[in-house]
């Protein structure tokens, strides 16, 4: 038994399950809804990559990464890296041209002679 404080209130009364028993259920839920995924479907993937992220290969796979277009899942990456693609609006050309910005290799001209600029080929 457990006092009223301990449920969510409803329109038609308390809630089917007590608070701390809804948080505890909130992140399977979550997963289930938006990816359809179960808790171990997640581990098994997350154990297929031996634990770490997919792109950054050292940091913990923690958050599930999808295709905004299709809802399908990739795989299960660390924050940086998912937030990263959701940030370049997962667009591979923006990816490759941010990994020849990184490269050196961007397209910037390039300072010859006095007044003389060369563009990269």
């Amino acid at each position: 038994m457990k006092p009223h404080s301990e449920w969510h209130r409803k329109a038609d009364g308390l809630a089917s399950r007590c608070k701390t028993c809804r948080a505890a259920a909130a992140p399977a839920l979550h997963l289930l809804r938006k990816y359809g995924l179960t808790e171990v479907e997640r581990d098994e993937l997350i154990a297929s990559q031996g634990g770490v992220c997919c792109i950054c290969l050292s940091a913990p796979a923690t958050h599930v990464d999808h295709c905004h277009k299709t809802g399908r899942v990739r795989g299960v990456l660390c924050f940086n890296c998912n937030s990263g693609l959701g940030l370049l609006r997962d667009d591979p050309e923006a990816m490759y041209r941010a990994a020849d910005y990184l490269e050196g290799n961007a397209w910037k001209p390039t300072l010859v002679a006095p007044g003389v600029y060369q563009l990269p080929s």
